[in-house]
This record gives structure tokens, C-alpha cells and sequence, in this order.
């Protein structure tokens, strides 16, 4: 560790997934996760772009929904998000046809949590809190 000048950072805002189609995935963190669109706003030439967040109901961090850029694909990302009972939020996602992963840790310090994949191959892991 270097002598240098303390970061500005201070929080961890915004978390980014690459999607294909940012209407497709709109409505899957809306309708079926039942998150918050936050933002969707055009930028770039001629608002060509679409600046993207949602974000679970109450919570600071958002998630940005991007467009592939450079070389960049869709999916391959993965976010961890707290829950205050793993069970219930299991049952409840897979109550509305989310594929969700088996329960894993709870052991020592690990804690119990599960993950599913949004349409484009990006991870959620519940965690519990």
C-alpha cells in the first residue's frame, strides 16, 4: 500500500449489468423481480442512449441495465443482495417462475443465501442479512 492520497470513494452507488434488449430487462426486474425502475433516461447523439437503474424497493445501491459497449457482451456479471429471510424470498420467486438456485452456506461464517440468472446470464445472489 502506497503513501498516497486518501480515495473519494466512499459508498459502492451503482452496480452495472450488460443486457441485450433494456426493455426486455425493464420488465424482468419490474414485473417479475418486483424492483424499482429508478432511472431511464436518453444521453449521447441525439439521445441515442438510454441511461438505465432499478433497484429493490427502499435501497440506495442501484443497478444500471446497459446496452453491450466495445467488447462487452451480455451477462457474465453478479451482484449479491441482502434479504432478511432467504426462505421466504426463495419461495417467492419461484412462486412467480423465476429458475432459482439451491440454498447454499449457513455454515460458520458463511451466510445462507441462493442465486438466479436474469434472461441475459447475469447472477443474483440473496444473501441473508
Amino acid at each position: 500500500m502506497s503513501d498516497s492520497t486518501p480515495t473519494t470513494i466512499s459508498n459502492i452507488g451503482v452496480a452495472m449489468f450488460t443486457i441485450a434488449d433494456q426493455d426486455a430487462a425493464i420488465a424482468y426486474y419490474t414485473q417479475t423481480l418486483g424492483w424499482e425502475l429508478r432511472a431511464d433516461i436518453p444521453f449521447g447523439d441525439e439521445g441515442g442512449s438510454r441511461w438505465v437503474e432499478v433497484a429493490p424497493p427502499g435501497s440506495e445501491t442501484r443497478l444500471a441495465l446497459n446496452p453491450p459497449m466495445g467488447e462487452w457482451g451480455p451477462g457474465g456479471s453478479s451482484i449479491g443482495v441482502d434479504t432478511v429471510d432467504v426462505d421466504a424470498e426463495r419461495a417467492r420467486l419461484e412462486a412467480t417462475g423465476v429458475t432459482v438456485g439451491e440454498i447454499m452456506g449457513g455454515e460458520g461464517p458463511v451466510p445462507r443465501m441462493f442465486s438466479i440468472e436474469d434472461p441475459d446470464g447475469n447472477h443474483i445472489w440473496a444473501v441473508q442479512s
